[in-house]
């Protein structure tokens, strides 16, 4: 079956429907990871999201038990061609199978290239994925227009409190969107993690005595969490060690003065690289953000830039000044993304006091 991809400046992508074929309004976006297309799927910082994927060929590995999350979250998926027959030991089903059932619905056989090139000279736009032939644009255009993410933390934050037992320190892991792997890299190395709600107040958490608290990645525009940003705030004024990934980095530097804002189109991907600023050595990082921090916002005496995006400069992580806290903005806990910043999770330990 034909499908469409309208984009909200007027141009129209003719390809074929793969997945559910209900129409989709949502953010267009672009990742240039070659691998993990599972673990992009399943990223809850995907939610509000359709992801057009710039490696050409996506599903040949078929569905492996690499999900990040419990479902899917992008509200649509853009692809060059979808594998008709995967080859994988671990091989449970076809990507063409998986988003039937996640109701995520999607287009192959357009010009992803062209799409990318596209959203990188004029941004980042919302789009629509239809099936419709007969549709009309002038009655779309106002809509894709109007298009907001809107609070997508609440979306896809846990419903309820639950532990990954462990025997060595406790941490609190705040919820924002969190990504499996980011309780997992901390519970395999011995941490008792007890992950809270996204709305959960700061003194349930403090209460409960942690040797550290983590925030995680999550989806949307970080301004938006007016609530958790009024926590995070009480958090910070504590003595207790705090690491933050993505959205977190970006809600604690707003909890402390600082200012985000848009990027262009992102860094979506597996290969972004990253200086530490301290050492001058640069890491190969996973990154997947629409927003970063604006350094010249930031009191030099609250925090001071840690890392550095080096293929455009933007912020990639702040130190705190008198606190055990650090962020970052990218993923160190990414995979099958690469591995060179998991270190960041044995520093997080040293600082509650405890060893690699």
């Amino acid at each position: 079956m034909k499908a469409f991809l309208i984009l909200e400046n007027g141009t129209v992508f003719t390809g074929k429907s793969i997945g559910s074929r209900k129409d989709m309004i949502s953010e267009i976006v672009f990742n240039t990871s070659m691998t993990g297309y599972l673990e992009v799927l399943t990223d809850p910082s995907y939610a509000g999201q359709a992801v057009a994927m710039t490696y050409p060929l996506i599903g040949n590995y078929g569905i492996t038990p690499d999900m990040e999350s419990s479902r899917a979250w992008p509200d649509g998926y853009i692809v060059r061609e979808i594998s008709r027959v995967p080859s994988n030991f671990r091989c449970e089903g076809t990507l063409q199978r998986f988003l039937e059932k996640q109701g995520i619905p999607g287009i192959a056989d357009i010009d992803t290239r062209a799409l990318t090139k596209l959203l990188r000279e004029k941004g980042t736009m919302n789009g629509m994925i239809t099936t419709n032939e007969h549709f009309n644009i002038e009655e779309i255009l106002p809509k894709l227009k109007n298009y907001r993410v809107g609070d997508v933390v609440t979306r896809v934050t846990c419903s309820e409190k639950y532990v990954l037992k462990g025997d060595k320190k406790k941490v609190a892991l705040l919820d924002l969107g969190a990504k499996n792997n980011i309780s997992n890299s901390l519970n395999k190395r011995g941490c008792e993690v007890t992950v809270y709600p996204a709305h959960t107040t700061a003194e349930e958490i403090i209460s409960a005595n942690p040797d550290g608290i983590m925030l995680s990645n999550g989806p949307g525009d970080p301004a938006d969490c007016v609530s958790i940003i009024n926590e995070i705030k009480k958090l910070y004024n504590t003595d207790i060690p705090i690491f933050a990934i993505c959205l977190g980095h970006q809600l604690m530097a707003l909890a402390t003065g600082g200012a985000t804002h848009k990027l262009k189109y992102g860094h979506r991907g597996g290969n972004h690289p990253v200086k530490d600023l301290k050492t001058g050595r640069v890491y190969i990082s996973s990154q997947n953000h629409g927003y970063v921090v604006d350094t010249q916002s930031i009191d030099p005496d609250v925090a001071v830039p840690a890392f550095t995006n080096v293929n455009d400069g933007t912020n990639e992580g702040l130190e705190y000044m008198g606190k055990n806290i650090f962020t970052v903005q990218f993923h160190p806990e990414a995979c099958p993304g690469p591995q060179d910043s998991g270190y960041l999770f044995d520093r997080f330990i040293e600082m509650m006091g405890g060893t690699k």
